[in-house]
């Protein structure tokens, strides 16, 4: 919901003293322990900025542009937009979303290859330049809907990579560019850069790209996309090599999970437990004996319907979780975890070993900003939080925080003795 212009919009707890992430995670999870046992997540904003601050020691030559479909939280988009940074969004909600920050219609490509045509036309009512496109068809929407666009060739990652598991099933091949860059002429739409993986191409293919940028085909290239999600000290040596300052040309990069992944820690609760037999070949059962060692399903009150969402794509995107206040010392069992759906889908990790734990017991899942769905019947409530530090090291990336910052309302938060966990009621 907006607030007035005036008006604070977010609610960032402010770390002061001592006060660190996990004292908020233990307020939080005490808060919910004696309520509805909601899962939760808790952000460090300061590990964007960090993570910023990095990329311009780095990476200082490229500028990056944060893909939002990475995590579109409306506080991420106004520090990363206070930050400098540009963005790639992938559909017209996204859009709306970075612009209510007041980022400029330059700082703004619109991503994907399959595109709406409203979402097209809405980019050219709102002078949103640089749409990216791998196909004719689509050259033929952008042309009719957007004529005035800046086009970006996404070339695939097989068109430039010896490695075929690693194509992607998306992008243009350097052959079929030829025809693409053809076609734009004849359409008058201006080809002004390309997109492509620079840490999948051999030394001739990147020769072959830098060809690419040399008139006639393009004219007056401008920008080169990087597939470039972390920093890469390897990167700046072979940019200067094959696209030095000498070829005119931009260099930015599409990270997304670097700035939000480790900043955001999912708690969730577990809700139920079931205790099933596992003997030495490895195979479950169901009847305990007294050589057999336990193994532990246990149900959470989150999923891969919502904050593990990411598991439906990628098996290995889940973090192996901590359990909440549990002795480093208790004996570690085999445990799978699952979702609350009683669906043979809602599998978040199938194993792991953790202490054993009980109904109402809570887990620990870091590195949780760009695995959930962004959908927001799905999400569960965000806590932000920042220390005194990095919200004043802010200055020193340029951030005026009175103006930039203004819809971020500070909530002061000092070091507090521990509530006893004995006197917390746990009912399952």
């Amino acid at each position: 919901m907006k607030g007035t212009p005036d008006e604070p919009r977010f609610s960032v707890e402010l770390l002061e003293g001592s006060a660190a992430l996990r004292d908020v995670i233990d307020k939080h999870i005490r808060d919910q322990t004696l309520a509805l046992k909601s899962a939760f997540l808790v952000a460090d904003l300061g590990v964007i900025v960090r993570q910023q601050v990095r990329w311009r020691a780095e990476m200082d030559q490229i500028r990056p542009f944060y893909a939002v479909k990475s995590n579109s939280s409306p506080v991420v988009i106004e520090i990363l937009a206070a930050l400098g940074t540009g963005f790639v969004c992938s559909n017209k909600h996204e859009l709306d979303l970075v612009k209510d920050f007041g980022v400029p219609s330059q700082d703004i490509i619109l991503g994907g290859t399959c595109k709406q045509l409203s979402h097209i036309k809405y980019a050219a009512k709102h002078n949103i330049p640089l749409l990216v496109c791998d196909n004719e068809v689509e050259l033929r929407k952008i042309a009719r809907c957007h004529p005035k666009a800046k086009v970006l060739l996404l070339l695939t990652s097989g068109s430039c990579c010896d490695r075929e598991e690693t194509a992607i099933p998306f992008g243009s091949t350097l052959k079929d560019c030829r025809h693409l860059l053809e076609s734009a002429r004849e359409l008058s739409l201006r080809v002004t850069g390309v997109n492509f993986n620079v840490m999948l191409c051999s030394q001739i293919q990147h020769s072959q790209l830098l060809s690419f940028f040399c008139p006639p085909p393009p004219p007056n290239p401008e920008l080169l996309v990087l597939f470039c999600a972390q920093v890469n000290q390897t990167l700046k040596p072979m940019l200067d090599m094959y696209f030095p300052l000498s070829t005119g040309l931009t260099i930015i990069a599409e990270p997304g999970a670097y700035y939000v992944s480790s900043a955001f820690t999912l708690a969730v609760n577990i809700i139920a437990k079931k205790t099933v037999a596992r003997d030495f070949s490895g195979q479950p059962h169901n009847a305990l004996s007294a050589n057999d060692e336990p193994e532990f399903l246990y149900y959470m009150n989150d999923g891969v319907y919502g904050s593990f969402a990411s598991k439906l794509l990628c098996e290995d995107s889940i973090s192996m979780p901590l359990a909440h206040k549990v002795s480093a010392e208790e004996p570690l069992f085999s445990s799978s975890l699952w979702g609350p759906s009683a669906d043979d889908v809602d599998q978040v990790l199938e194993r792991c070993l953790l202490p054993e734990l009980s109904v109402g017991d809570w887990l620990l899942f870091s590195n949780a900003g760009a695995t959930f769905s962004n959908g927001e019947e799905h999400k569960p409530p965000v806590f932000y939080s920042i220390t005194e530090c990095d919200w004043y090291g802010l200055h020193n990336c340029g951030v005026t925080l009175d103006v930039r910052m203004k819809n971020f309302s500070l909530v002061p938060r000092c070091l507090q003795p521990n509530i006893s966990e004995a006197s917390i009621s746990t009912p399952a």
